[in-house]
């Protein structure tokens, strides 16, 4: 594992728009920000490199604000 601080720093942003979805999709009953907020929540611990956490990352988000209800 890379512990970098970009990579910390990337994976507690990307970690916390996750939970933030995951929260407003339990709260109005959505399941594509429920699936979407776990995924950006666990995703950071299987990618060691900050390059593909930002990627990676940005598409989750995008899905995310693509599947918006």
């Amino acid at each position: 594992m890379d512990y970098d601080p970009a990579t910390l720093f990337l994976g507690i942003v990307f970690s916390g728009i996750g939970f933030v979805a995951y929260r407003f999709g339990r709260r109005m009953e959505l399941i594509p920000p429920v699936v979407l907020g776990i995924a950006l929540m666990i995703f950071p611990w299987f990618v060691d490199r900050a390059l593909w956490i930002f990627i990676i990352g940005s598409a989750l988000t995008l899905l995310l604000w693509v599947f918006r209800e």
